[in-house]
């Protein structure tokens, strides 16, 4: 597995525990009531666990799978990849400022946005109809 894929794994697993224990904070709120600000971050639960898990381990998985290049550098340019990584953890990162700063919910998603574009950038030469390798 590529170094790329290895860290976008990584990080996916560290967003699912995040996820998780916010999510056990909420639902022990529901059973017993200790602080209703817990429910504010709820948006930050959804954010780790559908963009922080789901989309990062789906980049990760993509990037190890897409089929590689015969010649040069098997997966390209790398470095598409990795800025495309920094993005989408920049992107969470800002979801936890939200709770201070109302802006920054616009900035993560234009950050989240922009890796989802680079990706995709990285990932579309790979993509080739059956027997153009």
């Amino acid at each position: 597995m590529p170094a790329l894929s290895v860290w976008f794994v990584r990080a996916s697993l560290l967003d699912l525990l995040a996820g998780f224990l916010i999510g056990a904070l909420i639902l022990a709120q529901k059973g017993i009531p200790y602080a209703s600000q817990v429910w504010s971050l709820f948006p930050i639960h959804m954010e780790f666990l559908l963009i922080g898990w789901f989309a990062q381990l789906a980049m990760g998985v993509a990037f190890w799978i897409v089929p590689r290049f015969s010649s040069g550098p098997a997966r390209g340019k790398g470095s598409i990849g990795w800025i495309s990584l920094a993005l989408i953890n920049a992107g969470l990162l800002m979801g936890i400022l939200q709770l201070w700063f109302t802006p920054s919910i616009l900035l993560r998603r234009i950050l989240e946005i922009c890796a989802g574009i680079t990706f995709t950038i990285g990932l579309w030469r790979r993509i080739k109809p059956h027997g153009a390798f």
